[in-house]
């Protein structure tokens, strides 16, 4: 089963942070999950835009500049679950679904 890590540094000007949160910036949580989806385009070598989020969990909030380890292995029935962490700490987590023959 094909497995990798990615890292991400969220850039500080993300165009998502005036409107969420003004003051406290955090990134959204649609966003992690369209990073996921990039990596695991990347690990598959294929697109994976007609994919569905199986689950999604956010942990702990991220902000600007935070460097992000997204960690995604791809299971047995041909998903992929993913990680992501902010150093020890567990950010989200969750699985990508391939569309059903």
């Amino acid at each position: 089963m094909p497995a990798a890590e990615f890292e991400w540094v969220v850039p500080a000007d993300h165009p998502a942070f005036p409107g969420h949160f003004p003051g406290r910036p955090i990134v959204p949580g649609v966003v992690l999950l369209d990073q996921a989806i990039l990596f695991a385009e990347s690990l598959l070598g294929m697109k994976v835009d007609c994919w569905q989020i199986g689950n999604a969990k956010f942990l702990s909030p991220v902000g600007p500049a935070e460097t992000l380890l997204f960690s995604l292995q791809a299971t047995p029935r041909g998903s992929i679950a993913f990680t992501v962490k902010s150093g020890a700490r567990d950010v989200a987590s969750g699985s990508l679904t391939p569309p059903a023959p």
